[in-house]
């Protein structure tokens, strides 16, 4: 049970960011939105989703969870900082999976610091 963190592609805390990350890049599909608020989340999804990935990849990358930590928190306080807090469905996505993608890296940091000190970050 001990090697499951340090396997590839099975980690389910990155699994969750890869999820986040599609579901704010398609969130513009069904919610409506003005030109800022899509491609905010289109682009923040797209890295959050592919920073999932490369975490995935390569489970004692410690700095892949980080950037999931301030990834989260930029999505969390895109709608005030790109003015769509108006735009009731845009804004609350992005606040709710914001938050969880913080959640999500913060609660991946502890495992990948465990891999990456046990020196294995390549696959199984």
């Amino acid at each position: 049970m001990a090697e499951r963190p340090m396997r590839s592609w099975t980690r389910p805390h990155d699994w969750a960011e890869v999820v986040l990350g599609v579901v704010a890049l398609l969130t513009p599909l069904w919610a409506d939105t003005d030109t800022t608020a899509m491609w905010t989340m289109v682009v923040l999804g797209a890295v959050i989703a592919l920073d999932g990935l490369l975490s995935l990849s390569m489970p004692g990358l410690v700095y892949g969870e980080g950037a999931q930590v301030v990834l989260g928190a930029l999505l969390f306080i895109a709608p005030w900082v790109m003015t769509y807090t108006q735009l009731d469905v845009a804004a609350w996505s992005s606040w709710i999976i914001g938050a969880l993608t913080a959640v999500a890296g913060l609660a991946a940091l502890p495992v990948a610091n465990a891999v990456h000190r046990g020196g294995a970050t390549t696959a199984h």
